[in-house]
């Protein structure tokens, strides 16, 4: 369903990434964890061409983009197989809960407003928002924010949802909810791409994942496999030695 070829990328002086191929099926629930600087967040920005690579193919689906040969439609059309949940929620400021979920559905979906508002409002009610529907984000909690955005992502029925961090920009009172959000997302069978710090969740959720380091693909296996069996010693001493994580093996 979706394939990285020979991703690579550099900033300046500074390549992130470096010859990174992986193929993720449909209903994978893939995490990617690794050191600050790893260039997890790149990688996974590159899925919806948001990063273009400097080399290499990002196929998701029918649709193939390739950086030696890009051309605009068909990178319109992999941004359409794929919605992000990003850090910061970046929800549009001067924009009710429901225009922000229906924007897309009526700018780029071209539904009619009443029905994108139905299925907006479908949205909203299962993950405890409608009855925030037509607040401004400013008067949400960022937990709130968030699962607004994750609404968002969801209402264009995307192939595949990316989650970058989504919940490092939040209190700590408010992480749970938005866990428990996704992990209802993850047992719908949606497949997604998290890249997150939380590790406890990422064990629970993940059907896969991959351990990533200085731009490379360190190891790749099971949640039992990376967090009790790791085969690499790079693996093995970050849940070790950097204390950012909790040991959970």
């Amino acid at each position: 369903m979706i394939r990285l070829e020979h991703i690579s990328k550099s900033f300046g002086g500074n390549q992130v990434l470096r010859d990174v191929s992986l193929s993720i099926t449909k209903g994978e629930i893939v995490s990617i964890i690794g050191p600050s600087g790893a260039g997890k967040t790149t990688l996974l920005r590159t899925f919806n061409w948001l990063e273009k690579p400097d080399s290499g193919s990002i196929s998701i689906d029918d649709v193939r983009v390739n950086a030696a040969a890009v051309k605009k439609r068909d990178v319109y059309r992999l941004r359409s197989k794929s919605s992000m949940v990003f850090q910061h929620y970046n929800l549009f400021k001067n924009k009710t809960v429901l225009q922000n979920v229906t924007e897309s559905l009526i700018v780029v979906k071209k539904q009619p407003k009443a029905l994108a508002k139905e299925k907006a409002m479908t949205i909203l009610s299962s993950i405890g928002l409608v009855d925030k529907a037509d607040e401004y984000p400013s008067r949400l909690s960022g937990g709130q924010q968030q699962r607004a955005g994750i609404a968002r992502a969801l209402a264009v029925d995307p192939a595949v949802m990316l989650f970058d961090e989504p919940t490092s920009a939040l209190d700590p009172e408010w992480v749970s909810e938005v866990l428990e959000v996704i992990k209802r997302i993850a047992l719908a069978g949606m497949t997604m791409i998290l890249v997150s710090h939380e590790m406890l969740f990422v064990r629970e959720v993940s059907s896969r994942v991959i351990f990533f380091d200085a731009g490379i693909q360190v190891e790749d296996g099971t949640p039992e496999e990376i967090f009790s069996h790791p085969r690499q010693e790079r693996t093995r001493q970050f849940f070790m030695k950097n204390k950012e994580y909790p040991l959970v093996w």
